[in-house]
């Protein structure tokens, strides 16, 4: 079988498997994701090659959200360097949950990590640029490399967050107050707000986490998008914070640096193989998708992606 049709079936399995599958909710904090459809289900599979699978909705919109971490979280390396952020942002898992104000305080705003709230706002707050159109031009413009095409803020969802991020903005404040925040903290707050609400698909996000597979060359387009040196770090932070609270249990099961958002999107990387994304709205407890997550698992199994996964010589 070629790798083409290797990947179409691995895909095809998982869609077909999960399509009916109707646990967890649409998350509702933020009223705009209440409203998309439940039964949205799409995925997709970019191999490093450049190769595609898809199936389901995965060219349905929907918003990003704390997936935009990752890509922000590159453009804060390239901006300042990995020790740069080692030092201003951190890498370590909090063990309290993703928008925590306790994990500051008992911190005074340390060890943190680019994917929890705290540490994400102050990833954002290093992007460079003089103004506030310079900075989301840059934060923007990642986003779209990865991407391989022009992408646009959902207004929805981006009023309907600036509407209810009264967290996010104590967050950036209590932050800024610890110096631990780099730029004007409600401009930041303002700006994280934006990139959490810019619109994708499930074939943009396997296209962006393609790129990560691929040393951060855009497999599509042919773009070096980010020093391919940073990759491995960006990875590492997958690995152990990607999915909120439930970080570790999926590493356990699936073994692969992975990043949700709860707008019902994830993103996998097998390191030099392949990216995966997968969606759907429902989400669980900690706020990963459930279609998504057994999708994803699925195909990581199928095509034994797993890294920990050895056999005896």
């Amino acid at each position: 079988m070629s790798k083409t049709n290797l990947y179409q079936s691995a895909v095809d399995g998982a869609h077909k498997k999960y399509r009916a599958t109707r646990e967890g909710r649409n998350a509702d904090f933020i009223p705009a994701l209440a409203k998309m459809d439940p039964k949205l289900f799409g995925i997709a599979l970019v191999g490093v090659d450049g190769k595609r699978a898809k199936a389901g909705d995965a060219d349905t919109q929907f918003s990003i959200q704390s997936i935009s971490k990752v890509f922000t979280l590159a453009c804060a390396l390239q901006a300042v360097g990995d020790e740069a952020v080692l030092e201003m942002v951190g890498a370590d898992a909090t063990g309290q949950a993703f928008n925590s104000i306790m994990a500051i305080e008992q911190t005074k705003g340390k060890e943190m990590n680019a994917f929890v709230n705290p540490g994400a706002i102050a990833a954002t707050s290093l992007i460079k640029g003089k103004t506030k159109a310079e900075k989301w031009a840059r934060i923007l413009g990642i986003h779209e490399a990865f991407a391989g095409r022009k992408l646009k803020v959902n207004q929805e969802v981006y009023k309907s967050e600036t509407d209810t991020n009264e967290r996010n903005r104590a967050i950036a404040v209590l932050m800024h107050s610890y110096k631990r925040l780099y730029s004007d903290p409600l401009v930041t707050t303002d700006l994280y707000t934006r990139q959490c609400s810019l619109s994708v698909t499930a074939s943009d996000l396997a296209v962006m986490a393609a790129t990560l597979a691929n040393g951060g060359k855009n497999p599509v387009t042919g773009r070096q998008v980010i020093d391919h040196k940073y990759v491995p770090r960006i990875l590492s932070v997958m690995a152990t914070a990607g999915l909120y609270d439930d970080s570790g249990i999926w590493l356990y099961r699936v073994g692969l640096p992975a990043k949700s958002g709860v707008g019902g999107g994830i993103i996998a990387v097998a390191p030099g193989r392949f990216g995966i994304a997968a969606f759907s709205p429902p989400v669980d407890q900690a706020g990963n998708s459930v279609r998504a997550q057994k999708a994803i698992e699925h195909i990581a199994a199928a095509l034994g992606a797993n890294p920990y996964n050895t056999r005896p010589l």
